[in-house]
């Protein structure tokens, strides 16, 4: 029994244990959840306050780059801007300056249109035509051989027979003397090449230029082809390039005709060719009609400078000669200036010992001397 109320007691007692214990237990829960209530709610606010600084911050960071970007990029955006109106105002000024050139351009087209009608009303007359020829041949000639230049070339020139020819070039022998005459057959040439024309009448012009080709190769033969007076051969010269060509080119019995008449046919080109090779072998013929002039002062230079090398030895031998003058005498001035610093010390014994012994020396030389 006694052990049943002592269980009964222990158990009891645990009971009360155990209840006092869970009293204590709820008091510390309850407050330590108000204090992490308090704790939490405080580290919420310090949370909300810290989150919407750096919030702030980090908004005000990001709005100063990105003005800051903006701004960058508005100025790159005015300096490409600039940089394009610029080149923009360039191109253009350049686009103006094109027009205005394309104007003036213009104006010299219509006026050398206004020109070459102009000149083919020249053309069309046969005395318009011989003036033209004429004066490209002066042309061609002065520029050659330069203005007024007689001795190589006349213009207007007139022969023994009172033919008149447009110009002569004399040329050295075995050319000698030779006669330019111009010619220029344009009317049937015309014709002859006209595509609005038919081929029968195309060929008739043909044969007439041919005809008329040859009847001036004819003229300059008989008239300018003069023995013992001019050379065997003359030129006969065509202001046009384009009548020229076609001679060559299409019609080889005209330039056969003229090769048996000893006449050359030429054109602006080939004459400038012609006269610059003669030109240089006028030149050539000058150079060597000098060379024994050169030569013969080359050898008169040899004598003088022979003369001059004799005079000169002659002028080095007398001045070696003074020159060993010259040295004795500055040797005589040192014995003289020795015996005046030998007096101003008057140094008597020193200097009657040196008198004796240039006494000495001066007999010593005086037997040699009479020895030589």
């Amino acid at each position: 029994m006694e052990y049943i109320v002592i269980i009964l007691l222990i158990v009891i007692l645990i009971v009360c244990v155990i209840s006092l214990s869970k009293n204590i237990n709820e008091g510390n829960i309850t407050e330590r959840l108000g204090r992490l209530e308090t704790s939490l709610t405080k580290e919420v606010g310090d949370f909300k306050t810290d989150f919407g600084r750096t919030l702030t911050e980090d908004f005000n960071r990001l709005n100063e780059r990105i003005e800051f970007k903006l701004n960058a990029i508005n100025e790159r955006v005015n300096i490409r801007l600039d940089e394009n109106f610029e080149k923009t105002n360039k191109t253009f000024t350049s686009v103006l300056e094109r027009l205005s050139k394309i104007d003036e351009a213009q104006k010299k087209i219509d006026s050398l249109s206004s020109d070459i009608v102009s000149l083919q009303g020249v053309l069309t007359d046969k005395k318009s035509r011989g003036i033209f020829g004429e004066v490209n041949l002066k042309h061609i000639l002065s520029n050659i051989f330069g203005e007024k230049n007689d001795r190589i070339y006349q213009i207007q020139y007139s022969f023994q027979n009172s033919t008149i020819v447009d110009a002569v070039l004399f040329a050295p022998e075995p050319l000698g003397t030779i006669a330019i005459d111009s010619k220029f057959p344009l009317e049937h040439y015309q014709l002859m090449v006209d595509k609005n024309l038919s081929s029968v009448e195309r060929k008739k012009n043909e044969k007439e230029f041919k005809n008329d080709v040859k009847k001036h190769i004819d003229a300059i033969s008989s008239k300018y082809i003069i023995p013992n007076v001019t050379s065997d051969q003359a030129i006969m010269f065509l202001p046009a390039e384009a009548i020229f060509a076609e001679i060559n080119a299409y019609h080889q019995d005209v330039i056969d005709y003229a090769n048996k008449k000893r006449v050359w046919i030429t054109s602006p080109t080939t004459l400038m060719s012609t006269l610059t090779v003669v030109q240089m072998v006028i030149r050539n013929m000058e150079r060597d009609k000098y060379a024994s002039i050169i030569q013969e002062e080359l050898s008169k230079l040899s004598v003088e400078f022979s003369l001059y090398r004799r005079r000169w030895d002659k002028l080095s031998q007398h001045i070696q000669t003074v020159s060993k003058d010259v040295e004795e005498v500055h040797i005589t001035t040192r014995k003289i200036s020795k015996r005046f610093d030998s007096i101003n010390k008057v140094d008597v014994d020193k200097l009657q010992v040196t008198e004796e012994i240039e006494t000495i020396n001066n007999g010593g030389d005086e037997d040699e001397s009479d020895l030589q």
